[in-house]
């Protein structure tokens, strides 16, 4: 495990303190789980802007192919 120096905001290490409390849960897995909780959220948030990109990349491409399949169904009729 690695150690960290962290400084908190005064209002951010007060509720912090009280929660952990209440959780009866020791503030450093608290901290833990917190980060491993926004990681996961801002993942999911980097990946869904990787995604919508792609999707703009291959649009046209995909818009093209859509009208040949469609010219080659009118070319059966």
């Amino acid at each position: 495990m690695k150690s960290l120096s962290l400084k908190l905001d005064e209002k951010v290490f007060v509720e912090t303190e009280k929660i952990t409390e209440m959780l009866h849960m020791p503030r450093n897995r608290y901290i833990n789980a917190a980060l491993n909780f926004y990681n996961a959220h801002n993942e999911k948030a980097l990946l869904k802007k990787r995604l919508a990109k792609a999707s703009l990349l291959v649009r046209a491409n995909s818009m093209e192919t859509l009208k040949e399949m469609e010219l080659l169904d009118d070319d059966k009729d």
